[in-house]
């Protein structure tokens, strides 16, 4: 019975979901990519970091859709080899950012007092650098590579995801559920992880969803100015900065990395979107 219950409710989500033509097209055009980045390069003929002299900034053509780099290697096969990279970079940093987020916003929200107040001030100081540049501040400090750029991208997200959870949880805290639960004697993580999460991580999912572009985005950003993945890595970012120098001769070599980045910001944007709506108790029929 609860089987059923759960695929009723999952089935009535996804309705919801993509009632709306632009949910709809960023969930198919996320889907697109995504099944491209992962399947797409197991038929192409290239490898991802093949060498042919010969072709050397050859421009888009029946061998080479998107046309080759300076090292003459296939740009639409690295780009899908790079999708696993800056796809992974996004939804990994933005998980992790949301998670310490929604833990020390539940942990201020429900204690208050001198708890919500040190959390809150550390929080005020550490927003105080703007995101960026703290990203580009740890990963200096870090070095380049995928996991100092998960952990960069992460620290510089999580003051956002505090303020969201623990305005959630003071409006929450009040409400008979949560006195029913203190007066039978319920542990304080029981009550803050059992009975608030649940109520509260709605407008995380949303914002999760939206900020896993910005997280793609920043990624790149930090892989152009050579804080992030390194060549020959094939990341979208790294992409940019390798055909910088030839943007006025070839301007593939930038355009095509451009628009994945673009797309899948789209995408994503989209989705929120549709996720928000789908998620408000207002709007649902």
């Amino acid at each position: 019975m609860k089987k059923n219950k759960n695929s009723v409710y999952c089935l009535e989500f996804m309705r919801r979901l993509l009632k709306g033509w632009s949910s709809r097209l960023g969930f198919i055009l996320l889907l697109v990519i995504l099944l491209l980045c992962l399947f797409g390069p197991l038929f192409s003929p290239y490898g991802v970091n093949d060498i042919d002299l010969l072709n050397m900034y050859s421009g888009p053509c029946k061998a080479h859709w998107f046309g080759c780099d300076s090292m003459g290697r296939d740009i639409f096969t690295r780009l899908l080899y790079g999708g696993r990279y800056s796809l992974l970079l996004g939804f990994s940093s933005a998980l992790l950012s949301a998670a310490i987020g929604i833990v020390f916003g539940i942990i201020a929200g429900y204690f208050g007092g001198k708890t919500e107040t040190f959390i809150m001030r550390f929080m005020d100081i550490w927003s105080a650098l703007p995101g960026m540049l703290l990203c580009i501040m740890i990963s200096a400090f870090m070095g380049a590579g995928f996991f100092a750029t998960v952990i960069a991208l992460t620290v510089g997200s999580i003051p956002g995801g505090v303020r969201m959870t623990r305005g959630q949880v003071l409006s929450e805290r009040k409400k008979e559920y949560i006195e029913a639960a203190e007066s039978i004697n319920a542990s304080k993580p029981a009550i803050m992880f059992r009975h608030l999460l649940p109520n509260v991580i709605q407008p995380m999912i949303i914002i999760t969803t939206m900020s896993i572009g910005n997280m793609i985005t920043m990624a790149a950003s930090l892989s152009y100015i050579g804080l992030g993945i390194q060549p020959p890595t094939p990341e979208w970012g790294a992409m940019l900065a390798d055909g910088r120098a030839y943007i006025r001769n070839y301007p593939f070599l930038i355009t095509f990395p451009g628009l994945a980045i673009a797309l899948t910001v789209l995408a994503l944007n989209l989705l929120g979107d549709g996720l928000r709506d789908a998620l408000d108790p207002k709007l649902r029929d």
